[in-house]
């Protein structure tokens, strides 16, 4: 064998072993969406790096079609990511028909700890976000990770921001003050719930809305965090007693979030009506717990959305964490993510038309 031949034939065999590597992992990937990660909680971490799989496959592609390789292999395993790719991404030139009559905003506040400027407190964050939500005009407002210190009242701080709006919510008070999730409705509220995790801080609220197209239960979830600062993270990289507590806060997070999910779908069984799922779920649209929730539901960003979805600020535009996922019986006219710094999230915003019932 020729040295010519000898590099050819080492190059075909290398550029096969990576295709073949990546394509594993992209399968893996597709299968996070049916696994229960209680029960084999590696996966969702394939689904978490789809997107870094799904471009070095693309790349390989364009490559092999340089070459003239064969790319069958690739081609059939890249086909699915025709169904996953626009939960991540969508046309901006692409136009959707409808006069909204609901407006709904979800938003991850972040306890109020993110300033956008250099020397502000946690409460001139705070009224920056309410002058910020007011300007949306929203019917319903979401909020995860609201906080309020101690020494202000709550009851007489939401009067005064958000004058108009019925405020539901349910909070976890410590020394230092209370925090939860708060949802605000500009429409008449016929009933309100919670739906408590057990040994965790997060949660979920329910409250049912009365629409012009009939009563819809409004479901603004809080899903298990990774309780992970992508800094300290950075830091700590070489530290193996950090890197062990990293790894259990993960897979407790991983396993707990469908438990959380079941007792949130649990409750929406039992109310047998329409419900919104809202709010950040901590887990991206290739996950166990999107396509649960997702189920007879439809995607506010997947129907309306332009450009990439991502509303975590950190590792944009990677991860899509946060959604709006509503029935079947609205139909969503616009969905924007907003571009703001005031929290380690993007607010998400979606406008529904609702065709009224016939109430004879």
């Amino acid at each position: 064998m020729t040295d010519n031949k000898k590099r050819h034939w080492l190059s075909r065999l290398s550029f096969g072993t990576v295709s073949l590597a990546v394509s594993g992992l992209l399968v893996l990937s597709y299968l996070s969406v049916v696994v229960d990660p209680a029960k084999a909680w590696f996966f969702t971490l394939f689904g978490l790096l789809y997107p870094v799989f799904l471009l070095i496959a693309l790349v390989l592609f364009v490559w092999s079609l340089s070459r003239r390789s064969s790319m069958r292999g690739l081609l059939l395993v890249l086909l699915p990511s025709f169904f996953f790719a626009g939960r991540y991404y969508q046309f901006p030139w692409r136009t959707v028909e409808g006069t909204p009559t609901l407006k709904v905003i979800s938003y991850n506040v972040g306890l109020f700890a993110h300033a956008d400027d250099a020397g502000k407190d946690r409460l001139e964050v705070a009224d920056s976000i309410c002058a910020y939500l007011l300007k949306q005009d929203a019917d319903i407002i979401c909020l995860q990770e609201f906080y309020l210190p101690s020494k202000v009242k709550m009851d007489r701080w939401l009067k005064e921001h958000f004058p108009g709006y019925k405020a539901e919510y349910y909070v976890l008070t410590g020394k230092t003050g209370s925090a939860g999730n708060l949802t605000l409705s500009r429409r008449p509220v016929v009933s309100r719930g919670k739906e408590v995790f057990e040994k965790s801080t997060n949660m979920a609220i329910w409250t049912d809305v009365k629409l012009d197209s009939g009563t819809v239960r409004i479901y603004n979830c809080h899903f298990e965090s990774y309780n992970i600062s992508l800094r300290a993270l950075v830091k700590g990289a070489r530290d193996e007693v950090f890197l062990e507590e990293t790894g259990l806060k993960m897979r407790r997070s991983i396993r707990e979030r469908p438990r959380q999910v079941a007792h949130v779908l649990q409750s929406m069984n039992k109310a047998s009506m329409r419900s919104l799922a809202v709010g950040d779920f901590n887990d991206t649209p290739l996950s166990y717990t999107y396509f649960r929730l997702l189920r007879g539901r439809q995607d506010s960003f997947v129907k309306a959305g332009k450009g990439f979805g991502a509303t975590f600020r950190a590792l944009w535009p990677l991860l899509r964490i946060d959604y709006i996922l509503y029935p079947k019986d609205l139909s969503a006219v616009s969905y924007t993510v907003g571009d703001v710094k005031y929290s380690d999230h993007y607010p998400v915003i979606s406008t529904y038309y609702e065709a009224a019932r016939d109430t004879k």
